[in-house]
C-alpha cells in the first residue's frame, strides 16, 4: 500500500475536496475595504481598522441603496402612456413626463404609444418592397344577401385607447382586430345585396362595418379605438368577373338611356305645356271674342227692331245704305241697274275718290289763307243724290 499524506489546514491550505473556507473569504473582502478607505495602516491598531471598515461598508451600502432609488426615475414620451406594474400587477398609469417608481425588482414599467396609427389588411397583404399585394382569397370572399359570393378587401386603422387594457385584457391584440374584422364585414355582407356593394353602398358598408367593429372590440375590453375603416376594393370572383363587366356595362347603358330620356322630357315638356297654355289663351281670348260680338250683335238686332218698328222705310233705307258702305268700301267701281231701262249706271269711285283728294288737298291750301274748308260729300250721299228719285230700296 502506498502512504497517503495529509496536509493540515493551518500548513499547507485548505482541503481540496471541502467547501470553501467562509470566514477566509470575509477577512480578504474585509482587507480589500480596508485598503481602499485607510484601513491597511500596520496591524497594530485593531479596534481603529475594524471601525474603518464598518464605516466604508456604510458608505458603500448607502451609495448602493442611492443608485437603487435612482433606477426608478423614468421618463414617458409625449404620445406615450407609462403602465407601473408591482410584481406584475397593473398600480399606475402615467402620462408624459417624468416620474418616479419603487425600483426593480419591485415594480417596473411598461410603456406604450397611444397615439400611433397601425394598419391591419383583411383580403389582402402589402409588399413594401415592391409596392405590390398578395390575395388572400380565405379573407376576401364574402356571401352576400342574395347568395352571391363578392371579393371585399379593407384596411383597418387603430390606435391604443387604453394602454392597461391593451396589455392585459387581449394576448394577441392584432389577431384579435383581423377575425373581429371579418366578423364584422361578413355580417354586413349578408345584410345587403352584390349590385348595393359594388356600386352606391361602398361607403355605407364601410361605416356600417366600422361600428359593428368597434362594437366587439368594445365587448373584448381591449382598449383599442377603429380610427378608419376603408374599402380598399370590392369585385366579383375572377371566374365570373368577366360576365359581371358585361352586367355592369349593361347597366351603365341603361343608365345613360335614361338620362337622356329625361333630357329629352325635360326639354319637350316645357314646349309643349307652353303651347298647350298658348292655345288655352287662344281659345279663351277667341271665345270672349265670339261670346262678346254676339251679345253686341243681340244688341244692335234688337235696337234695329225698335227703330224698324217705328219707321219701317227709313231704317230700311239707312240699312241698305250701310250695307252698300260696306259692301262697296274696298270697290273701285260700281255698276248700278235701273229700272224701266237698258242703261247701266256706272260709277267711277276710283276717279271719285281722287278728285275727292285733290279737293281735299285745295282745302288745305286755301286753309292756310284763313278760309273754312268746305266739307266734301260721303259715297252715301253721293248715293242718295243719285237715287233721290226712291227707285232704290223699293
Amino acid at each position: 500500500m502506498v502512504p497517503v499524506t495529509r496536509i493540515p489546514r493551518g500548513q499547507g491550505g485548505r482541503d481540496n475536496q471541502g467547501p470553501p473556507d467562509l470566514d477566509e473569504i470575509v477577512r480578504k473582502i474585509q482587507a480589500k475595504l480596508g485598503g481602499l478607505f485607510g484601513g491597511g495602516r500596520g496591524r497594530g491598531g485593531g479596534g481603529v481598522s475594524r471601525g474603518a471598515g464598518g464605516f466604508g461598508i456604510g458608505v458603500i451600502i448607502a451609495v448602493l441603496a442611492a443608485v437603487w432609488l435612482a433606477s426608478g426615475v423614468y421618463v414617458v414620451q409625449q404620445g406615450s402612456q407609462g403602465v407601473v406594474l408591482r410584481f406584475g400587477k397593473a398600480v399606475d398609469v402615467s402620462n408624459a413626463g417624468l416620474h418616479w417608481h419603487l425600483p426593480y425588482p419591485i415594480e417596473h414599467v411598461e410603456k406604450v404609444n397611444v397615439e400611433q396609427r397601425s394598419v391591419i389588411e383583411i383580403g389582402y397583404r402589402s409588399n413594401p418592397n415592391t409596392g405590390g399585394k398578395t390575395k388572400k382569397p380565405h379573407e376576401a370572399l364574402m356571401l352576400t344577401e342574395d347568395e352571391n359570393i363578392v371579393d371585399i378587401e379593407f384596411a383597418v386603422q387603430y390606435r391604443i385607447s387604453d394602454a392597461e387594457k391593451y396589455l392585459f385584457n387581449v394576448r394577441n391584440v392584432e389577431g384579435t382586430i383581423q377575425a373581429a374584422t371579418e366578423s364584422a364585414i361578413r355580417e354586413e355582407a349578408g345584410k345587403n345585396t352584390m349590385d348595393f356593394i359594388l356600386t352606391s353602398g361602398r361607403d355605407v358598408v364601410g361605416d356600417n362595418t366600422k361600428k359593428i367593429l368597434q362594437e366587439i372590440l368594445n365587448r373584448y375590453d381591449c382598449g383599442i379605438l377603429i380610427t378608419n375603416l376603408e374599402m380598399q376594393e370590392a369585385q366579383p370572383p375572377e371566374q365570373v368577373k368577366a360576365a359581371f363587366d358585361d352586367a355592369v356595362k349593361a347597366r351603365e347603358d341603361e343608365a345613360r338611356l335614361k338620362n337622356e330620356a329625361e333630357a329629352y322630357s325635360n326639354d319637350i315638356l316645357p314646349r309643349s305645356r307652353g303651347a298647350a297654355a298658348r292655345t288655352m289663351q287662344e281659345a279663351q281670348g277667341y271665345k270672349a271674342s265670339v261670346v262678346a260680338k254676339a251679345q253686341g250683335d243681340a244688341r244692335r238686332f234688337s235696337q234695329i227692331a225698335r227703330e224698324y218698328a217705328k219707321a219701317p222705310r227709313v231704317t230700311r233705307e239707312r240699312m241698305y245704305l250701310e250695307t252698300m258702305e260696306q259692301v262697296m268700301e274696298n270697290s273701285t267701281k260700281v255698276l248700278i241697274d235701273q229700272k224701266g231701262g237698258n242703261n247701266l249706271i256706272y260709277l267711277p269711285l276710283d276717279q271719285i275718290l281722287a278728285r275727292a283728294a285733290d279737293k281735299a288737298g285745295k282745302s288745305m291750301a286755301a286753309g292756310d289763307s284763313g278760309a273754312e274748308p268746305k266739307p266734301q260729300p260721303t259715297i252715301r250721299e253721293r248715293m242718295q243724290d243719285r237715287t233721290s228719285s226712291g227707285r232704290i230700296g223699293q
